[in-house]
């Protein structure tokens, strides 16, 4: 048969402790304030398909434990390394003092585009993804070292958070590879 499916047993998936102990990819993401919890764990799972550092879930952010993460997240938020801070400017100022690069991923001026975004290899990068509704906070993006935004070209120019997350988490990871 051409192009048969894999089954899951033969896609050679590691464990949460072989999760752990793999190299990670220097990418944080930050979510800030964000309400859903099935796009909270869509971002879990996207996050270990690409070896994510780590998460921090701020302001509204739910955390798991949750059914409705545990749903999307399908167990990646046992593997993926995460944590909760009120406040996302303390989680900004953190990461600066440990010289991560930050950045917004928003429609602002001066956005760069994510397919102009060069990256440095020795450098981590945060990733900032905001409300659903009213996006990064302005404060927020205030303190990021830059605005990334994805071109869009039909009529809406927005995108659902976890696809924002999979398109720049792609695109940063192949950029770092």
């Amino acid at each position: 048969m051409k192009n048969r499916k894999l089954k899951n047993s033969e896609l050679d998936r590691i464990n949460p402790e072989e999760y752990k102990a793999s190299e990670k990819t220097p990418l944080i993401i930050i979510l800030d304030n964000i309400r859903s919890l099935n796009n909270i764990g869509s971002v879990f799972r996207t996050s270990d398909a690409f070896l994510v550092k780590k998460i921090y879930l701020c302001g509204i952010t739910a955390r798991p434990p949750h059914k409705d993460i545990h749903k999307t997240a399908l167990g990646a938020t046992d593997s993926v390394d995460w944590e909760y801070a009120e406040n996302t400017l303390d989680v900004i100022a953190k990461l600066k003092k440990e010289g991560v690069y930050i950045a917004s991923i928003e429609q602002a001026e001066d956005s760069i585009n994510l397919n102009e975004f060069t990256i440095a290899k020795d450098k981590t990068y945060a990733i900032i993804f905001g409300n659903e509704v009213k996006g990064v906070q302005q404060k927020v993006v205030s303190a990021s070292d830059a605005v990334i935004e994805i071109p869009q070209f039909g009529t809406k120019h927005s995108l659902n958070i976890s696809v924002s997350a999979g398109v720049v988490v792609w695109d940063l990871f192949v950029k770092m590879k």
